[in-house]
């Protein structure tokens, strides 16, 4: 049988991983105290941090502790009082650390500063956790162009994508099958979204417009026009017929679906607007913009509630998380988490080096980011620990630059991401099943033997 090769990044990546698993046990305790080293700081610490208040009495309900306090500030008078000279001489005969100790405690209890950085426990990291990993399980091909976007209907018995091609497509998620292709628009199509409240689908692109698809009759039976540029992408709100689409033009679009009436026009950004996200809460509506600020907005006002400017480049992506009140966005600096409703700053993700397009995330805490150069980044949402790292072949004929990943998306029973590829593919993956996390291989020692002895019978045959 072959060895799989794999490459330097790989095992020197895989060996810090080993090492860091080996002592990360080991984080929080403390190296052994070195007594002549203990000794010589806390002579120094004495002299430049406690001078000007060992000559005052400690206020003290337990009168008792005044007399020995007393006693200890009489053994070192001669050294607070000696200035520089006597400071050099304490590197080579320091006092009593005993007596400074309680000197120490006697002025921290009677300050009441017990809790003080004296006292400071070193951090521990938390611990993620344990993803299967998730492997390429399909490869769909049909599409002419860039496949731009992504969308799955609610009954998951079907998902459609956009393309530089300028068609829609539907596609049989079971089977990857093509079922329909839909043309009317004349550009690229950057943005797709299925409704759960009508059949009904909603595309957005290039060629300024915005269209909404009769899923019955397939074909299109609105317009919304407003957009001066490029419309970059759409998200519908979960709970009422709005529809919301942000553009090239700087501003997002709050659309009745019914009227096609422009309800409000959200200004703000001083560029463009590369994607918004619709939620039942407040705030409902969330911006990303290539001015590098991320927007939260009130939608009944129609005005900006708060502007989050910690990243450095562009937004691109944002994504919801379906259980916490929280979301993340994408852009080519890093990964950053936020905590609605206000947009506090929660962590960075750092170490997917490219620019991120898309971000999707599951309720299992699996956070997924795509980028330009066609890798994507598996996370743990809550310590944001990148566990897996995907760069899939690009499809036969197609150059090693068509490897971007423009948008994914979780199915809705979270069991397949599908990814919309340069390479003019769409991949679908899938978790691992035979993966078997190492807790519970500790646990329990029959899966232990069961997979040594799986690995001993593939390498004798």
């Amino acid at each position: 049988m072959d060895v799989q090769k794999h490459s330097v990044h790989t095992l020197v990546f895989r060996s810090l991983k080993r090492t860091h698993d080996m002592f990360v046990s080991d984080h929080a305790k403390s190296i052994p105290l070195d007594e002549q080293s203990h000794h010589m700081k806390m002579g120094v610490k004495l002299k430049t941090e406690y001078e000007a208040v060992l000559h005052m009495p400690v206020l003290k309900e337990g009168k008792d502790r005044v007399p020995q306090l007393s006693s200890s500030l009489q053994g070192h008078q001669t050294y607070t009082q000696a200035g520089d000279e006597h400071m050099n001489s304490a590197w080579h005969s320091p006092p009593n650390i005993n007596v400074i100790r309680g000197m120490i405690s006697s002025l921290m209890e009677g300050g009441g500063t017990r809790n003080s950085a004296l006292s400071r426990r070193a951090p521990t990291m938390p611990k993620p956790q344990w993803h299967p990993p998730w492997k390429l399980f399909r490869v769909i091909s049909g599409h002419l162009g860039w496949v731009r976007s992504i969308a799955v209907e609610p009954g998951n018995q079907w998902f459609v994508t956009g393309s530089a091609d300028r068609t829609i497509k539907i596609w049989d998620l079971a089977s990857g099958k093509l079922k329909l292709s839909l043309t009317g628009h004349i550009s690229t199509v950057r943005g797709v979204a299925v409704s759960n409240r009508s059949p009904y689908l909603f595309s957005c692109g290039e060629d300024k417009q915005v269209k909404c698809w009769d899923l019955e009759y397939n074909k299109v039976i609105r317009h919304y026009h407003g957009h001066l540029s490029a419309v970059y992408d759409l998200d519908l709100h979960p709970t009422i017929d709005v529809l919301m689409t942000c553009s090239r033009d700087a501003t997002a679009r709050v659309w009745d679906i019914r009227t096609k009436a422009n309800v409000h026009t959200l200004t703000g950004h001083t560029n463009t607007v590369a994607t918004v996200r619709c939620q039942a809460a407040e705030p409902q509506v969330v911006t990303g913009s290539h001015d590098s600020t991320i927007r939260l907005w009130d939608l009944v006002a129609g005005k900006t509630r708060a502007t989050l400017t910690n990243h450095k480049k562009s937004v691109r992506t944002l994504a919801l998380h379906p259980r916490q009140y929280t979301f993340a966005s994408g852009s080519a600096d890093n990964i950053k988490q936020w905590m609605f409703p206000d947009g506090n700053f929660i962590q960075n993700l750092s170490g997917h080096n490219a620019i991120i397009n898309t971000l999707a995330v599951n309720s299992d805490g699996v956070l997924v980011s795509g980028a330009d150069n066609g890798t994507i980044h598996m996370w743990d949402w809550r310590t944001g620990y990148n566990f897996q790292r995907i760069h899939a072949a690009v499809q036969p004929g197609s150059l090693d630059s068509e490897s971007g990943i423009f948008a994914c998306v979780f199915d809705h029973s979270e069991s397949r991401l599908i990814t919309a590829e340069a390479d003019k593919t769409i991949k679908v993956y899938k978790e691992d099943d035979t993966a078997v996390s190492l807790t519970l291989m500790l646990k329990d020692p029959c899966v232990f033997v069961n997979i040594m002895l799986m690995c001993y019978l593939i390498l004798v045959f």
